[in-house]
């Protein structure tokens, strides 16, 4: 009977330490000067808590024994390592005791092969390692640093090899030292020779290739290659393009190979209403919008765009516009525009402009317009002055820097445009409101600025800033001279260019959560300010405001293009008074 019971005893605590195997407890550390404990615990990756399994000791000598070697501690000893078992608490303690002794230091770094040109270079990331304690690390930067220097100066195939390692015994100076041997084959200079491009079906070649700004027989270097895909990105064409691939041909030649995806480049946003009349005398009008835009016709990069939108029965725009790239083969984009606005019954604008944009570099340029602007008062019964009838002559110049990395969804960089405007505008009638006092050869002076910013501080999230502002300078000014704020583009929660002024400011502030490569989720607070300055003569007060919209929305790729819809709130807005944008992004 009592050896049944011990046979059961015995099974009964096999069982028990099956299904509840020991645990560390602690890991003790005894003789340690170079290396603090919490470096052995990194080491180690082993944490109280964590189960004990068969050959723990050995994984953790060996993994101590990686990182001394790694950090040039050759000569350690391991004096004991114990699992002390603590009964009550089904758990052990790992109590280790070692010597580091003393290190190895590099004696002298002998390197073979290294050509005048790049030996200052070289030289200067080895000469600081002798005297110092051999760190494998460290040693493996510097030959990642000279790679790196090589491939950007057209030796991407360079080999930086050790040869050998020779150890010794300083019995003079009692340190353990290394003498370590390095060639450097640097291979033949690489150039780009050809690029070779796929996934194009529609786009030309010459349409790419322009926009590397590579000459044949470049120099290869790997800094300037990195930036080509942004380069590419820009045109807006494709989907965001990998770094591409480089290579040297059976005959010899340097190829640079693109692997690219094209997008939906025409884009079509729509739609048709009909408003019935509600008076006897008056008919129904067709209101809405149409929005087409062309932005790579042919596959040549040329753009163009028309864009009609009816408000109401007096209200509508007309937006015409033509863009033709490189011009000649030089880098100058010339583009013209016709825009006619037909405000309520009050006056139509009409302009007619020429733009002339130089692409100094891929990031920065500067361009000059010129456009002829008529206003033309409507008829109306009440002889009620609504604006003069004025021809203006515009000078614009303006300058931009656009370091984006992505033209729809960047994830770093800026966008800073400014411009300046010279208006020349010349006042011919109605007769009946030109007062003897009232000049009829006015200048004014328009200045604008734009900078949006991108930041990623977390993977696949976005913080954008936009800001802009415009103010007017001159003697006075008419409603077709000012600046129009509110809805999709500027002061979300309002509507479309509800507010008017001669001095605006707005801000939108996003945070993105990108769910694709050009789709994204985002939340958002836009801010808006401007002025309205008083004017005696005709009757107009001092108008100044400040405006918050704020809200949610998704910005979706689409076949039709990227689609952009929000919901958003103004100032004082309950939730059934908020508004929803959407409309196709048009980058033209």
């Amino acid at each position: 009977m009592q050896h049944q019971l011990k046979i059961i005893f015995i099974l009964s605590l096999f069982l028990i330490s099956s299904f509840f195997p020991q645990t560390i407890e602690s890991i003790n550390l005894a003789g340690n000067k170079n290396f603090s404990h919490s470096d052995y615990q990194e080491w180690i990756a082993l944490q109280s808590g964590q189960t004990v399994f068969e050959g723990i000791k050995d994984t953790i000598l060996n993994r101590i024994a990686f990182n001394l070697n790694q950090r040039g501690y050759f000569h350690y000893t391991f004096n004991s390592v114990k699992l002390d078992e603590i009964d009550e608490k089904n758990s052990v303690e790992i109590n280790l005791e070692l010597d580091e002794n003393e290190p190895t230091y590099i004696n002298k770094i002998n390197l073979d092969r290294v050509n005048k040109i790049d030996s200052e270079f070289v030289y200067s990331e080895f000469n600081n390692f002798e005297g110092k304690i051999l760190n494998k690390y460290e040693l493996e930067n510097s030959i990642t640093d000279i790679l790196a220097y090589y491939e950007n100066s057209g030796n991407p195939f360079s080999v930086v090899k050790i040869n050998s390692l020779n150890f010794f015994y300083d019995s003079l100076n009692t340190e353990y030292k290394v003498d370590i041997n390095i060639s450097i084959d640097t291979k033949k200079k690489s150039t780009i020779d050809e690029i070779e491009i796929t996934g194009n079906e529609k786009t030309k070649d010459y349409v790419l290739v322009r926009e590397l700004r590579i000459q044949p027989g470049q120099e290869y270097s790997q800094q300037n290659i990195n930036i080509l895909p942004e380069r590419l990105n820009k045109l807006g064409f494709f989907q965001p393009i990998e770094k591409p691939e480089y290579y040297i041909n059976s005959k010899g030649r340097g190829v640079l190979s693109f692997k690219v995806k094209e997008i939906q480049t025409n884009n079509f946003d729509g739609i048709i209403g009909y408003i019935p009349s509600t008076a006897p005398n008056e008919s129904g009008y067709v209101t809405g919008l149409v929005d087409l835009s062309l932005r790579n016709l042919f596959g040549t990069g040329r753009a163009a765009s028309i864009k009609w939108q009816r408000l109401n029965r007096s209200s509508q725009i007309l937006d015409l516009k033509y863009l033709e790239p490189w011009i000649f083969g030089f880098p100058i984009n010339i583009s013209t525009r016709i825009f006619q606005r037909k405000e309520d019954s009050s006056y139509v604008q009409r302009t007619f402009d020429v733009s002339l944009q130089y692409l100094a570099t891929e990031v920065l340029s500067a361009g000059v317009t010129l456009s002829l602007e008529s206003v033309i008062p409507s008829d109306n019964l009440t002889n009620q002055f609504t604006v003069f009838n004025s021809t203006i002559v515009n000078t614009e110049l303006n300058l931009k820097l656009d370091t984006r990395n992505d033209l729809y969804t960047p994830t770093n960089g800026i966008q800073f445009i400014n411009s300046y405007t010279f208006r020349q505008k010349t006042i011919n009638g109605p007769a009946q409101f030109i007062a003897p006092g009232t000049p009829t050869k006015i200048n004014l002076q328009k200045f604008e600025l734009s900078f949006d910013a991108y930041f990623s501080f977390i993977n696949r999230q976005v913080l954008a800033l936009k800001l802009h502002g415009g103010e007017l300078r001159g003697p006075f000014f008419e409603i077709s001279d000012l600046f129009r704020m509110g809805g999709f583009n500027s002061l979300r929660g309002y509507k479309e260019d509800q507010f008017l002024g001669s001095r605006v400011i707005w801000g939108n502030l996003e945070y993105r959560f990108l769910l694709t490569n050009r789709t994204y989720f985002f939340v958002f607070m836009d801010n808006g300010y401007f002025l309205r300055k008083e004017d005696v003569d005709r009757n107009i007060p001092i108008i100044e405001e400040y405006k918050i919209g704020y809200g949610l929305g998704i910005n979706l790729e689409t076949g039709l293009g990227i689609l952009g819809i929000s919901f958003a709130l103004g100032q004082g807005d309950s939730f059934s008074d908020g508004k929803i944008h959407f409309g196709i992004i048009n980058n033209f």
